[in-house]
């Protein structure tokens, strides 16, 4: 297996495959959508108001999705918002539960992993939508065929230490530096329910062997599932390394005056997106769309690199503030995606161990 490396101009180069064989049936984009509130909708937006509510499952920190779903009703009074904020991995087990149990209470569904975007598309999870904004996405950054789910943002990991406890000197330098015994019991990752975790793992054993990640054991990192506890602890001085330290997490950390600082890994940044889409089965249709239409403009774009600082896929919207343009990053993408897919049950056992949680 393999991995890539590259700038943004190549980066994350793939091709998104899978689907159930009704998915091949697609029907073409709406040939009249409409302005509204400054972006192309195909939604009604009448039937939307009517309908009154939307309601979003995401991984993101929820100052951060409060800060979006309430531009969103600025602009649609008459529109609800609802959310439910969990890791990737304990989101999307409870988005199958309630399918499994009939229960479709989601309109729309952002993910951090690309594999369970996959996975949920072949279970045809997905509403078949083509909003009018994804014109704007290159093919890579849209589900095959188009019209199932987009890439919402890019994320990317480094590693992240306290100057106040650690000198430039003596932070790591690249991801293998990681495992110096310098480190041991003062390191936190994410859990194994973190997408971007995952990714990480995936990526280091691909490049570094599959014994890098055995050897960090020895380190008794501390597991956690959201930055935001990751961030705290290393400018506390609890750790003094971060590692799958969530690059966005650290501009939002560092523009409120945290003591901390971010190390770009010489091999690289793992990375990758995530994804959107509007769900089957969803209790408020018109309104998912609509949402959906607005997200991806440059207007829900921007308001996301603000709130989140999270990097947009589309090139007419800027870094978020205080980041690197993505053009000067050397990121680290997996480059088969159904490959990735098929490791997670290897991460999740192996990051149980490792994390000490089993």
């Amino acid at each position: 297996m393999k991995h890539v490396i590259i700038g943004l101009c190549a980066a994350v180069g793939l091709l998104l495959v899978g689907t159930v064989s009704a998915q091949n049936e697609v029907s073409p984009l709406c040939p009249n959508p409409v302005s509204v509130q400054g972006f192309k909708t195909c939604a009604n937006v009448i039937k939307a108001e009517q309908e009154g509510e939307v309601v979003f499952y995401s991984p993101d920190v929820e100052q951060g999705t409060v800060k979006v779903l309430q531009a969103f009703k600025v602009s649609f009074p008459k529109i609800n918002t609802k959310y439910i904020r969990l890791q990737t991995g304990a989101l999307y087990s409870k988005l199958m539960a309630e399918r499994q149990a009939r229960s479709y209470l989601v309109d729309v569904v952002n993910l951090s992993d690309v594999g369970l975007a996959l996975d949920f598309q072949k279970r045809g999870g997905y509403q078949y939508y083509r909003s009018p904004e994804m014109a704007a996405y290159e093919s890579r950054f849209k589900s095959k065929p188009e019209g199932y789910f987009t890439w919402g943002c890019v994320i990317m990991a480094g590693i992240a230490y306290n100057p106040a406890t650690t000198s430039a000197a003596d932070a790591p330098k690249d991801w293998t530096d990681i495992n110096n015994p310098r480190w041991a019991g003062r390191v936190n990752v994410k859990s194994a329910n973190s997408g971007l975790q995952h990714t990480t793992w995936y990526l280091m054993r691909n490049l570094f062997g599959k014994d890098f990640w055995t050897r960090f054991t020895a380190q008794k990192p501390h597991a956690f599932d959201s930055y935001v506890q990751q961030y705290d602890r290393l400018s506390n001085g609890e750790d003094k390394l971060a590692v799958t330290a969530q690059y966005s997490g650290f501009l939002e950390f560092k523009a409120k005056g945290a003591p901390i600082e971010f190390v770009v890994p010489t091999s690289g940044l793992p990375s990758g997106p995530e994804v959107v889409g509007v769900v089957s089965n969803a209790p408020h249709p018109e309104a998912a769309r609509l949402f959906l239409d607005w997200f991806l403009s440059p207007i829900g774009q921007k308001v996301n690199a603000d709130a989140i600082f999270n990097y947009s896929a589309r090139a007419d919207v800027e870094p978020p503030p205080g980041g690197i343009p993505l053009s000067k990053m050397k990121l680290l993408v997996p480059d088969d995606w159904d490959e990735y897919l098929k490791s997670r049950k290897d991460f999740i056992e192996l990051w149980g161990k490792i994390s000490g949680l089993r």
